[in-house]
């Protein structure tokens, strides 16, 4: 059985090297973290995923996983770094080319090099290769060169590396064949060579697709906010059509991939991609539209007790990468005349820089709650507690996730369905 050597051990490189382990490769995880590393070697993980630290005791005990601060020999190199953006919206590959550089002194004919990092197109054809080729190696025929791209969902990780279909792009056929065939020994679901440069769009076009037709949607709530009708309803009605499916509006998109890869496509093609970057610009600007209607919820209170409730960017994960809810509650901090605090289950208290309470002491007094994440804790909120404890029961679901209805004792509103909210729907108790 091979030796795998994965650099990077975060939400895609810790799930991949436990499922490779699993499966009777001996792996080497590597990290720049000390602290993940030592708690990797007692078993221990560092991210929430449903299902990881169970596999992750499993192989460590077994000495199929462990994990090193340093990269070492191994027949199979899978690089899954960070590839975040600059101020300026352009790709910051930097953690890709330093992974590049860390696995080279380690080396040898006939290895398998595979970047699972999202990148943009041509990062293998003009970053990947020339570092190996400096390195003294033919990078089209020394070794196997390919990207094979992560597209999984949170809190499904360890399934859908399994089940998945995945994409394989080599610098050469051969080298997309010998990558390919290692992920056959893991994968149930298809394995598909082709190109590096195809592999890469391909999935940025995949989270490319989702955001613009998630700012569709976000856009229509904006139109729906203007004209008082409920865009829910709206997107109810015309997804009965059979060729429709418009997707759900919400405070913005986050996470590493919706809300970063889009732009790598700009990047290499401004001039062209005009529709990808007006999806990201409106739905960049989600959340300044969710701080509107927190400003019209609470203008006749002098000082408004506000819960906000999320700060990942999607259910049920401890994730808050680019997070949209993580903007909405700097900038409703930022304001002096609010009372704020905020609750998220799933998040520790050091991944965050405000602090963090319970349920209990974030509705106590509150004014009004602002539902960010849809976690299952929110969709499934006693309205019996918010009426008792809350100072005026009025609630903003901005996920529009919440079991809650509009009835006496308890205002609802969602974040495409606003109407109404220019006549204030808070009373003033604080005259």
């Amino acid at each position: 059985m091979q030796k795998i050597c994965v650099i990077g051990l975060g939400y895609i490189g810790l799930p991949t090297a436990a499922i490779f382990a699993r499966a009777g490769f001996s792996v080497v995880g590597v990290d720049v973290n000390k602290q993940v590393v030592e708690r990797l070697n007692k078993g221990e993980v560092t991210i929430e995923e449903v299902g990881l630290p169970e596999v992750v005791k499993q192989v460590v005990a077994s000495g199929k996983l462990r994990a090193s601060l340093e990269p070492e020999e191994a027949d199979v190199f899978l690089i899954s770094v960070p590839t975040p953006i600059h101020e300026d919206c352009t790709a910051n590959v930097d953690y890709v080319k330093s992974a590049t550089e860390a696995v080279v002194p380690y080396l040898k004919k006939g290895n398998v090099v595979i970047v699972e990092s999202t990148i943009p197109p041509r990062t293998i054809d003009d970053i990947v290769a020339p570092i190996i080729e400096a390195a003294g190696f033919n990078p089209k025929e020394d070794v196997a060169i390919a990207h094979c791209p992560e597209r999984v969902l949170p809190g499904r990780i360890l399934i859908e590396l399994v089940e998945n279909t995945r994409i394989v792009g080599g610098l050469t056929p051969e080298a997309a064949t010998k990558a390919a065939d290692v992920y056959r020994q893991i994968v149930t679901g298809d394995v598909v060579e082709t190109e590096a440069v195809t592999a890469e769009m391909s999935k940025l076009m995949e989270n490319t697709f989702r955001d613009v037709n998630i700012a569709l949607a976000n856009e229509l709530a904006k139109i729906s906010a203007r004209l008082g009708v409920d865009a829910h309803k709206v997107i109810e009605l015309a997804n009965k059509h059979p060729r429709v499916n418009i997707h759900q509006p919400g405070p913005g998109v986050g996470g590493h991939c919706l809300a970063v890869d889009p732009y790598f496509i700009v990047e290499k093609a401004p001039e062209e991609a005009l529709m990808i970057q007006l999806s990201r610009d409106i739905n960049n600007s989600m959340p300044d539209f969710v701080i509107e209607q927190i400003i019209k919820l609470t203008a006749e209170l002098k000082e408004p007790k506000i819960a906000l409730f999320g700060l990942t960017y999607k259910g049920n994960i401890d994730d808050v990468r680019e997070s949209p809810a993580i903007d909405i509650v700097e900038k409703v901090l930022a304001n002096p005349r609010y009372n704020v605090r905020v609750h998220d289950p799933h998040v520790r208290d050091e991944r965050v820089p405000f602090p963090l309470v319970s349920f209990e002491e974030a509705v106590k007094g509150a004014n009004l709650v602002v539902v960010l994440t849809d976690h299952n804790e929110f969709k499934m909120i006693n309205k019996n507690v918010l009426v008792s404890e809350m100072e005026t029961p009025v609630v903003f679901d901005t996920k529009n996730c919440t079991n809650l209805e509009q009835e006496e004792g308890l205002t609802v509103y969602r974040i495409g369905d606003v109407t109404g909210l220019e006549a204030i729907a808070v009373k003033r108790i604080n005259s």
